[in-house]
């Protein structure tokens, strides 16, 4: 019964996962939001150092503002305009997919967000709103990187490009070869904006962020549409596919969202709207021993098992563990394909989901900032980095002891399993011995 089920999923849920981990959009939405991780920490990194818990306790309040002045520019040109940095990034992997110049792909999708997005006019002067390059702009930017390098390639395809003759600089030839398809794409979300100036909505964004981003933001911050993401993740790693990578590169534009809304309602000194986001995710979840929370079964292979198998496991995977790595512990406990640890693997993401949920929900945990946190930070001092209190900490310790008490019965099966495996093979060995000596 157990082996025609896993057959089944696996039949049905094998194929859905290759075409998602080969769909070259999906690829290029999850590699630019790679691109901009070093930026989107290192603005993170300074909003940490800019509300450290207590130092208004420490400093006078007039020293405090000065101090936060100081780093403030360090979030303001990284995470305020995080947007674009992952538009040029989705570009530029996409245009580099279709082998084409990447650069002048990044930039065309650059140049058409900028005049997609509206502006406040001060003076003579347009002037775009910081929230137009941060979380509001999101899903604007995602579909002008896509549809701009679409455009792009379909231009170039056609060769509707200047040849410049033989001898011409490179640099020179490869920029008025680009100069026909860079001038029709941009055209064309000129083009657009004129239209939409003349309907309801004004501009593209306004459109974009009240039918489509709204919706899905607010779906995606839901605990059900949660745990449906988190589920999904542990099924496919059940199979040895990388869940995350397949699952986030569907929920990240979302979750990413979240936090950046959460982030400017920090900065701004207000109640921070979403309990879910990428920290939610990252933290409570990922960010306790990897997929899984896998820290937790190191934890138990040391407390409560004999085995020598589970023990050198447990030594093996528990250095790499800390930092949130957890292959060694995936695939050599195993927990891909075995039936043994499907229960627990499954059901303790859920069950964590749902009660961090409801602590932040009840206030006994406070919300995620939004500061981004690398993930390989280890567990506790991410907990208190993302939510600015040591109650985040304490989350994750209650999280850590709640997985444990999940996986322990099947822990102490396998242990057993094992053990008595160990024990007959060590009988039958110096049985050998014996009989040699006779």
């Amino acid at each position: 019964m157990g082996s025609k089920f896993t057959e089944t999923l696996e039949n049905i849920l094998l194929p859905i996962a290759d075409k998602l981990n080969n769909n070259r959009y999906l690829g290029a939405l999850r590699d630019g939001f790679m691109v901009a991780l070093p930026f989107i920490i290192f603005g993170s990194l300074f909003v940490v150092l800019a509300n450290i818990p207590f130092l208004e306790k420490i400093i006078s309040e007039n020293a405090l503002a000065e101090y936060q002045s100081i780093l403030g520019p360090a979030s303001a040109s990284t995470l305020s305009i995080m947007g674009l940095f992952v538009i040029f990034g989705i570009a530029y992997k996409l245009t580099q997919h279709y082998e084409l110049e990447a650069l002048y792909g990044g930039f065309a999708a650059l140049a058409s967000f900028i005049i997609l997005t509206p502006q406040v006019l001060e003076g003579v002067a347009g002037v775009i709103p910081s929230s137009a390059l941060g979380a509001q702009g999101l899903f604007l930017g995602i579909f002008t990187a896509f549809v701009s390098v679409e455009l792009y390639r379909f231009f170039v395809k056609r060769n509707w490009t200047i040849k410049m003759p033989q001898g011409v600089p490179d640099a020179v030839s490869k920029s008025f070869s680009s100069l026909i398809p860079l001038t029709l794409t941009l055209t064309f979300f000129l083009a657009i904006r004129a239209i939409l100036s003349y309907t309801p909505y004004e501009t593209l964004q306004n459109f974009i962020y009240t039918l489509i981003q709204q919706p899905l933001t607010s779906l995606g911050s839901g605990l059900v549409a949660t745990i449906i993401a988190v589920l999904l993740i542990q099924v496919f790693w059940f199979f040895g596919l990388h869940g995350q990578i397949i699952v986030n590169s569907i929920m990240d534009p979302i979750w990413m969202t979240l936090s950046l809304e959460n982030l400017e309602a920090f900065n701004a000194g207000l109640e921070r709207p979403n309990i879910v986001n990428n920290q939610f995710i990252d933290t409570f979840i990922v960010g306790m021993g990897g997929t899984g929370m896998t820290m937790a079964v190191i934890l138990g292979i040391f407390l409560f098992t004999k085995s020598r198998q589970l023990k050198n496991l447990g030594k093996l995977g528990g250095p790499a563990a800390i930092f949130n790595v957890n292959e060694p512990l995936i695939f050599g406990l195993p927990i891909v394909m075995n039936p043994m640890v499907i229960i627990p693997w499954l059901l303790s993401p859920v069950v964590v989901t749902i009660v961090t949920y409801f602590a932040m929900s009840t206030g006994l945990v406070p919300v995620s900032t939004g500061v981004h946190v690398p993930w390989t930070t280890p567990i506790f001092i991410s907990g208190m980095l993302v939510t600015n209190s040591i109650a985040g900490a304490i989350m994750q310790l209650v999280n850590l002891v709640i997985v444990v008490l999940i996986w322990l019965p099947f822990l102490r099966i396998l242990d057993k399993q094992y053990f008595q495996t160990e024990q007959t093979t060590a009988k039958d060995q110096k049985q050998g011995r014996d009989d040699k000596i006779v």
